[in-house]
């Protein structure tokens, strides 16, 4: 590429109602996994920068996207936190992009979003309705219209974040919507979290999904040490707490069934993630009051102001 080659950097808010999405969407802008993707609702906690390169007409451009934890109406001290996080990404990014899921269509709490919006009337905001696969077009059609006579958006796009269906569409345009200037981050980084943060991340993913319903959003992962071996392995200490005693049976699993298939998954996944051999150990331990302690909001990226009342 010759020296006079454009480049453009900026970031990228995604926001809308828990499960619309985002962080499928930010994985399958940035490559590789950066947020953790459940079928459950509010799994997304800390703001988690996943960082693209996308080519424009004159050069390059560089997209920082900020996958916020999704808007939904708050109750404890970390939902208000995340719901907090939520909305300080979106008024600090250079485009938004509210994603909706097409066969659920004007909800009450996207036409809650949408009042909020309404209050920011500088922000750029596009429209992704996301999850086409599951509605015939025409009525993917009368919901994009619905949504336009309801906010005049900057451009409005249907995709599929989960088959990849538009999103090189949208990657392109935003690439071309970034404010001209050098790049934020280096190259070849995918997320300005920490790894710790990002391995933590994948455990707590597979908890999730192991537990289904039996543990509810009242643990959290931490990764307590992390040392590199002679072999050029990692040597990878985690701490999962929970809020009660009785929580880390279940955790554990029959005969600690249930721990060991998560620490298995969690490890693969890790290894793909690091490139090289992982030794991963997890740890549970009772803590009944973390969902109060600012220590562990700084832990997994949350303001702990976020969440007064």
């Amino acid at each position: 590429m010759n020296e006079a080659a454009e480049t453009r950097a900026g970031f990228v808010a995604l926001i809308g109602e828990p499960n619309a999405g985002k962080s499928t969407l930010l994985n399958a802008m940035v490559g590789a996994k950066v947020a953790i993707v459940t079928h459950k609702v509010q799994t997304t906690r800390a703001r988690i920068r996943g960082i693209a390169m996308a080519e424009t007409e004159g050069g390059r451009a560089q997209l920082v996207f900020v996958d916020t934890p999704g808007l939904f109406r708050p109750r404890r001290r970390l939902d208000r936190a995340m719901v907090a996080a939520a909305w300080a990404g979106a008024d600090d990014a250079d485009v938004i992009c509210l994603l909706i899921e097409a066969h659920r269509g004007l909800t009450e709490g996207v036409q809650s979003i949408l009042d909020r919006l309404a209050e920011r009337p500088g922000l750029k905001v596009a429209l992704v309705i996301n999850k086409i696969d599951r509605v015939k077009a025409p009525a993917l059609l009368h919901l994009a219209q619905e949504m336009n006579a309801k906010r005049d958006f900057a451009a409005t796009f249907m995709i599929s974040a989960e088959r990849g269906h538009g999103v090189e569409d949208l990657r392109r345009w935003l690439a071309a919507e970034m404010p001209a200037g050098p790049f934020l981050y280096p190259e070849d980084e995918i997320s300005d979290l920490p790894t710790r943060m990002i391995v933590a991340e994948i455990t707590r993913e597979k908890l999730t999904l192991r537990l289904h319903e039996e543990l509810p959003y009242q643990l959290t992962v931490e990764t307590e040490s992390w040392d590199d071996r002679k072999d050029g392995s990692a040597e990878i200490r985690q701490i999962i707490y929970v809020i009660r005693d009785g929580h880390k049976g279940i955790v554990l699993g029959k005969r600690g069934e249930t721990i060991k298939t998560v620490g298995q998954e969690a490890r693969k996944e890790i290894e793909a993630l690091i490139g090289r051999r992982a030794h991963l150990f997890l740890e549970v331990k009772a803590r009944p009051g973390w969902l109060d302690e600012k220590e562990r909001f700084d832990a997994i990226g949350l303001d702990f102001s976020g969440g007064e009342e």
